[in-house]
Parts: C-alpha cells; structure tokens; sequence
C-alpha cells in the first residue's frame, strides 16, 4: 500500500459515497472500488461492507482508518520537518467551507494568512454548510465556515466575522415575486425551499411549530447553491442568508422577501476545535491560524448585513 492508497481509503471513509470519493481522488468509481479490494487483500481483511443502497466501515475498517491517519499525520511531519527553515510555520490547513463562504468570508482570511504565513497550503473541502461542524468535530478539517450556534459547544472556538438575516428568495422572472400576507400566510400557501439541516432550518422548524403552521414545502436541498439554483427554476421561495443573495453569482436574477424578525440573523465566521494537539507541526499551524482569527479586526474586512 502507499500513501496515495491511504489518502483514497479515508476519503471513501469520509463519504461512504463511491462516486463522491471517487471523485475527490480523481479517480472513476470501479477504479476506487478495485483499490479498496486491493488494500483488502493485503491486510486480509473486509474494510468495508458493501451495498446497492450503503457503504459502511468494518470494525476492522474503523482500526485501518486510525492507522491509515496516523501515517499521514508522520508523512505530513516529516515533509515539514525537511520543508522547515528556521522558525517559519509550514503545512496543509484543511478547511470546510461552502461555496458561498469561499468567495464571500474565505478570502481576506486566506490573505492575511499568505501575508503573515507563506509556508502554510490550504486544502478546501466545499459542501452544505451543515456540514462544517461535524468536519471539525470529526478530524476532517481543522477550519470551517459556518453560521455560528446560538449556543456554541464548549468544543468549539467560534469567531464571528459577519452578520446575515435569513430571507426568502424568489426568481424576479419566475410566479412569486410578489407575496402577501403575514409570515404565517406565507410559508402555508407559497412553495418553499428549505434546507435539509443547519441553523436556518432549526430556526425554521422552531418557529413553525411555535405557531402551529403546516408549510408548503416543495424540496429540501444541501446547500444554498442547491436552494438557489431551484429557485432560479420557480419552484419557489428559498431561505438563505442574505449575503448568498448579495455576493457572487446571485446578485442579479432574484428578489429578496423578508422572512420577518421571527427567524432573526445568525453570526457567520470561523469554528476550528479549542483544543490544540496533535504533532508539533499541526501544533505549530494550529497555533499560526488562531493567530490570524483572534487578532485580526475582521469589522474592518465585513460589515452587518442587517
């Protein structure tokens, strides 16, 4: 087995989705799937269990996985112990961030840390925002960008850096650019497109019980690239955050509903665990990134979208 093997392992781990993984490994589906039954034969062992419907790690395969990281985590040591020079900070950051944050709170951090710390790579996974806790909470990244919990766990060091309230977007060529009605009256008669998990649709679903309403929901999505995009069809009214209507792609072709004060604006910014461990050079990152988080005045870089 190599180190290639290794990596491909995890990330079919990760995802228990072979096409998924496949894909972040650069490979086709059969050709990770005979990987698999290669490692398999070598280790003389089933790893995973294999269905049409699931994949699932073995026991055995929970005990490859802690062993295939552990060889990453001295491969990574040790490329940074050749690639060290002096006291500079080197390494790979993994971070989880959707699409949106990419290009609206990822950029003025990926630049203050070029600046101050050169050495140090990024490796970026995208998904649903839902996502970005249990990324951090699981290993898989040591930074992610989410909205941050009304109610943050001890677990996590959370970093504001932007305000957003939730509202409803709607297609200005598409059936429901204008809708009327109280809060209520809206979500029960006007199609909507939630998404499936995160801070927006516990607020959501907090609230619709509180009130007793029955929505109209016409699909649930992961990610707010999939609300809009359905969206952008007519097939409703999605709730994003404000800034996925205002930045990127999105800042024209939509109209923007208020979705009332009852669903309120969450804090955006950065969650990485509070406690740093692991090799010295992970230490070493750790300790530049939180660095940049806390002693940077991230007002000046955004400001309220309220």
């Amino acid at each position: 087995m190599d180190f290639f093997e290794l990596k491909a392992f995890l990330q079919l781990g990760s995802t228990l989705h072979f096409a998924r993984a496949a894909e972040a490994v650069n490979l086709s589906p059969s050709a990770l799937s005979r990987l698999i039954s290669r490692l398999e034969d070598e280790v003389g062992a089933t790893l995973f269990e294999r269905s049409s419907r699931e994949v699932m790690l073995t026991a055995e395969g929970k005990k490859f996985a802690a062993f295939a990281q552990s060889c990453l985590a001295g491969q990574e040591e040790l490329l940074a112990s050749f690639a060290r020079t002096g006291d500079a900070v080197t390494g790979t950051l993994h971070v989880y961030a959707s699409v949106t944050a990419c290009y609206t709170i990822m950029p003025p951090f990926i630049k203050k840390l070029a600046a101050k710390y050169p050495g140090i790579h990024l490796s970026i996974e995208t998904g649903d925002p839902a996502g970005a806790m249990p990324a951090v909470r699981e290993g898989r990244a040591e930074l992610a960008v989410a909205a941050i919990p009304d109610v943050p766990a001890d677990f996590f060091d959370c970093i504001p850096v932007r305000t957003s309230p939730l509202v409803f977007a709607a297609s200005s060529s598409g059936p429901y650019v204008e809708v009327s009605g109280s809060p209520q009256d809206i979500v029960s008669s006007v199609p909507l497109i939630l998404p499936k998990a995160g801070l927006a649709r516990e607020r959501f679903d907090s609230w619709v019980r509180s009130r007793n309403v029955t929505p109209m929901v016409a699909a649930e999505t992961e990610g707010n690239e999939a609300n809009m995009a359905l969206a952008a069809l007519g097939l409703g009214i999605a709730l994003v955050p404000r800034i996925v209507l205002e930045n990127g792609p999105y800042r024209e072709g939509f109209i923007c509903h208020s979705a009332g004060n009852a669903l309120g604006g969450y804090d955006i910014g950065f969650i990485q665990r509070t406690r740093i461990s692991g090799t010295e050079s992970v230490r070493r990152l750790r300790l530049a990134v939180t660095d940049i988080l806390h002693n940077t005045r991230w007002q000046d870089s955004f400001g309220s979208d309220n």
